[in-house]
């Protein structure tokens, strides 16, 4: 059994350059966010896999900041999947990032860490 617990977890995969998520090994459903018993039936036999990274914007809002910041979308990405998760789309300007849109998840390091974030697939 892993200490970690499962967010850091997930973060621990980020940081190695990998995406993983949790699926349960009976139903086959994929668990987000990450926790120890999946949601709805409280199975515990969850085990780290690699989703496809593709996925649809569900949602997006652009997020105005005062200079000299820059503007930011943030966006709810349904994931080819099925789970759905919170992130922000990056290689367009903010207000280009449309419902409906084709992304893939990519890893974005920085001085805080890793972060997944997505990109047009298209």
């Amino acid at each position: 059994m892993n200490p970690l617990h499962p967010e850091a977890e997930f973060l621990q995969h980020l940081a190695q350059g990998r995406f993983m998520l949790l699926r349960a090994q009976a139903s086959g459903a994929w668990v987000h966010p990450p926790r120890v018993a999946a949601p709805g039936s409280g199975a515990t036999d969850l085990r780290w896999e690699r989703p496809s990274g593709r996925g649809t914007v569900y949602s997006t809002t652009t997020v105005r900041c005062r200079p000299p910041a820059a503007d930011y979308n943030v966006a709810l990405i349904e994931l080819e999947e099925g789970p759905r998760l919170m992130s922000t789309v990056t290689g367009l300007a903010p207000d280009h990032v449309r419902i409906g849109m084709a992304v893939r998840a990519c890893i974005e390091t920085s001085d805080d860490g890793p972060r997944l974030v997505f990109e047009p697939a298209e």
